[in-house]
């Protein structure tokens, strides 16, 4: 593995930007403000922000690799190298592919669900970013629980969701239905069929989600809920170790995620846009109100590094508090604590970021564990040893 040395730059430090050097060697920051090492591989960041790489806890975007229209399908190997280059360029050093397992056939069904992860499995030496499986269980699918369970316990599922979307085959949702009905391939008639058939089984829906979700205690996996409707739905899925609150529905149930010292996600997209697509929590409101803990990209792989620069010229945030919602608090949720900072013996996940368009942030180059996996500017290549520069605060 090539050591590599960063030159210069504003360096997120802590809460501080701080004008230092960065070097790299065996996948982790080994020093911070020093003089190049012979044989490095040199990156001149000078002008450019010096930051940790993203972690994506919630991503879905990967389907539309998967199947860019409603029938049409594509090798899930040629869909995941697809995902990770744009992951990767847009600054998403790791990354959870929210995959679903639906009671539904089709994209969200079990053949996906385990194709998917036997993909990541294999591909993952091969992938750029750090890739991982978060399996977004919908609580109907009760069929799947001990497969679910099995995955916990050998150690393949790096988080799992409890979600619940029954109430889009409401015919009071028609739009939604009809996206649901094309995806799964199936006639109007078969899923009513299908839905009357699963909606029999809604009693026995509470203590599937108990015992998974102590399968998951058992198993060191964080779990989410998706979709909190309430304080008291909240709290119910704390008391089962449920500490994430992914995407709160109101103001109240955020509070309350809140008060408890809950991990609460939002989507970035959200922030980007200015709103909800959905007419739901605005979620830079949130933010400004200390009820979002973090930002996942959701849909779309570019909206982390967009938000995180949104929220700076909004003044909602400062720049560490905002990359924190996209970098250390994500990290921590997930349980990876060599990750999300810069930081001598962390794992080597560094962006240069040029900044100088306002919301408008380039990702100039991207290192994951170590290794320059993306270059936009190749002027920015040292070919000689440089003399260090002085650590100072950065203006």
């Amino acid at each position: 593995m090539t050591d590599i040395f960063i030159d210069g730059g504003r360096t997120l430090l802590g809460s501080d930007l701080i004008e230092t050097s960065l070097q790299i060697a065996g996948g982790e920051i080994t020093s911070l403000g020093s003089e190049s090492a012979r044989g490095a591989l040199g990156l001149d960041a000078s002008d450019l922000l010096v930051l940790p790489g993203i972690v994506d806890l919630h991503g879905d975007a990967f389907e539309r690799q998967l199947m860019p229209r409603p029938g049409v399908d594509f090798p899930v190997d040629v869909a995941l190298a697809d995902s990770d280059r744009q992951a990767i360029a847009n600054g998403i050093t790791t990354v959870f592919h929210g995959t679903t397992w639906s009671w539904e056939p089709g994209l969200r069904g079990a053949e996906n669900a385990r194709g998917l992860l036997d993909a990541i499995e294999t591909l993952r030496p091969q992938l750029a970013a750090d890739t991982r499986f978060h399996l977004r269980q919908e609580t109907y699918n009760l069929d799947a629980e001990d497969e679910i369970t099995q995955w916990l316990a050998d150690g393949r599922v790096d988080l799992l969701a409890f979600n619940d979307h029954m109430d889009l085959v409401s015919m009071k949702k028609p739009q939604k239905r009809a996206r649901m009905v094309e995806r799964t391939g199936l006639s109007g008639e078969a899923f009513d069929h299908l839905v009357e058939s699963v909606m029999s089984r809604a009693d026995e829906v509470p203590a599937s989600i108990a015992r998974l979700a102590h399968a998951a205690r058992i198993a060191g996996v964080p779990t989410l809920s998706h979709d909190d409707e309430s304080p008291a739905m909240r709290s119910d899925f704390r008391a089962l170790g449920v500490a994430i609150a992914e995407f709160p529905i109101n103001e109240e149930t955020a509070k309350a995620a809140a008060a408890a010292g809950d991990f609460i996600v939002f989507g970035a997209p959200n922030v980007v846009r200015g709103g909800s697509h959905t007419g739901w929590t605005k979620a830079s409101d949130m933010i400004a109100k200390g009820l979002c803990s973090i930002l996942a990209s959701d849909y779309y792989y570019p909206a982390q590094l967009l938000a995180a620069f949104r929220l700076v010229a909004d003044g909602i945030l400062p720049l560490p508090d905002a990359w924190a919602l996209i970098s250390s608090a994500p990290a921590a949720a997930a349980g990876l604590k060599d990750r999300g900072v810069l930081a001598e013996g962390r794992r080597a996940d560094v962006l240069l970021v040029d900044d100088s368009v306002a919301m408008r942030p380039r990702i100039v180059a991207v290192i994951a564990n170590g290794r320059l996996v993306h270059l936009a500017d190749a002027g920015r290549l040292l070919h000689a040893s440089v003399a260090p520069r002085r650590a100072v605060a950065a203006a």
